[in-house]
């Protein structure tokens, strides 16, 4: 077998392949012999089909086999054994492929597309400036919070006539329209100038509106209607709501009862526990979002300022290749930018967890999953109860899916590890905002 590389830049190359007869012929001589013995041909006995009869039958099928099985391994081990850095897989060159005459010939030759990457460097030091958005949580949003608390569970009645903090259940038509969906009205979330024309009304009642009016966004239509925002879009018009239940709800009051239908039995025992454990929830959810946008800005940094030098046209067909008719000419230049980035983000990450050794063990991931499967279903306690069997259970998860719930758990664990690195290293300065500020952060760097 003759293998070499021919590289057409630093991005491109054709990986080329020379078989003579000895590189393939006696696995194919191997394998004529297997299917002789185990054959079940009409007018011969099992495993003594002669191997002319054999090799006229089967030959040409096994011969192409044994070529592409053998072809496979070899361009693998060709880029294992150079270490080259390709992106995709490569790609045969059909044309030359489908010009051979696998009657008459027994030597061949193939060549395979690959889009290789350049070497590149990355700057991971102090200097390498970052910032956190951390979110302060105000007096307003706990206030808002707890009043949410109260109504979530607060008692609920159903009054014969409609006041301006009712609930509407119904059935709401459009103009022209004969099949009526389910939907639901919640009064305090209308245009405060249509709210009047819910009120005072009682089950049965039907009720002519404008959605537009009634409605601020497409995504407040969508959830009414049931249908996505995109096609919320294309609502307008009369619409016509039936009633048919009114629910009303009395905000609970701040005691023991509540305290335990918020977070658990006992957990909080006084008010001010109970202010503290609000506002400790809502600091940890709101950590998860400065965490989350200080991820993303890792990546943009390390995706603008490092130069990577990509093969853009073998990538483009490469996607085509591997797409199939879902990947058109329009989607393909509509998301190739996007796609590329996140490869670049690949490499990076790559790159950085080899230079700095990040390793992730097989015993991480199990404690990850353990860790994952107790919060989903009561934390301690849970395990507690479950003892031993939380390890067989993890092993079973871990084992789902042929292997690929492993994996999902290891690159999260390795992503984690790659950015805790870069943490530690770069400087992040620290700006704390207010929740409406952080939303126009992240509107701002369109994440």
């Amino acid at each position: 077998m003759d293998i070499t590389l021919d590289k057409k830049s630093t991005t491109d190359g054709l990986i080329k392949i020379k078989l003579s007869q000895s590189d393939y012929q006696p696995k194919v001589e191997e394998k004529i012999k297997d299917y002789a013995r185990k054959a079940n041909i009409k007018g011969f006995r099992q495993g003594k089909v002669p191997h002319g009869v054999i090799k006229k039958m089967f030959g040409k099928s096994i011969l192409v086999d044994e070529v592409n099985h053998l072809l496979s391994h070899s361009v693998s081990d060709y880029i294992k054994s150079n270490n080259l850095r390709i992106l995709g897989e490569p790609l045969p060159n059909q044309e030359k492929a489908n010009q051979i005459n696998w009657d008459i010939q027994d030597e061949f030759e193939f060549e395979f597309q690959i889009g290789l990457v350049d070497d590149f460097t990355y700057e991971l030091s102090p200097k390498v400036k970052l910032k956190s958005y951390p979110i302060e949580v105000d007096k307003k949003v706990i206030d808002d919070t707890i009043a949410d608390l109260k109504k979530r569970f607060g008692e609920v009645t159903h009054p014969e006539v409609s006041e301006e903090g009712d609930n509407l259940h119904g059935q709401v038509l459009e103009a022209g329209s004969e099949t009526p969906v389910s939907a639901h009205l919640e009064l305090p979330k209308l245009n405060k100038k249509v709210v009047k024309d819910f009120v005072g009304k009682k089950k049965e009642d039907s009720i002519e509106m404008d959605i537009r009016k009634v409605f601020e966004t497409d995504e407040e239509i969508g959830i009414f209607l049931g249908v996505s925002p995109e096609e919320a879009k294309t609502k307008n018009g009369k619409y016509n709501f039936q009633i048919t239940s009114i629910s009303r709800v009395a905000p609970a009051e701040i005691n023991q009862e509540l305290f335990d239908k918020v977070f658990g039995k006992d957990t909080v025992k006084s008010e001010e526990e109970f202010l503290n454990k609000v506002k400790d929830t809502i600091q940890g959810n709101y950590d998860r979002e400065t965490a989350h946008l200080l991820d993303h800005e890792i990546q943009h940094h390390f995706v603008d300022n490092t130069k990577i030098n990509m093969p853009d046209d073998f990538l483009k067909i490469w996607l085509k290749n591997s797409g199939g008719d879902q990947i058109t000419d329009e989607i393909l230049e509509k998301e190739f930018g996007q796609y590329k980035e996140s490869l670049k983000w690949d490499l990076i990450k790559n790159k950085i967890a080899e230079d700095l050794k990040v390793v992730v063990e097989a015993d991480e991931v199990k404690a990850k999953a353990k860790a994952m499967i107790m919060e989903q279903f009561g934390g301690q306690a849970f395990a507690a109860q479950l003892g031993d069997k939380l390890d067989d259970i993890a092993d079973n998860y871990l084992s789902d899916q042929e292997g690929k719930n492993f994996m999902k758990l290891y690159d999260e664990l390795r992503q984690e590890k790659i950015l805790k690195t870069i943490k530690e290293t770069a400087t992040i300065s620290e700006k704390p905002v207010s929740l409406d500020e952080f939303k126009k952060i992240v509107e701002k760097h369109n994440h």
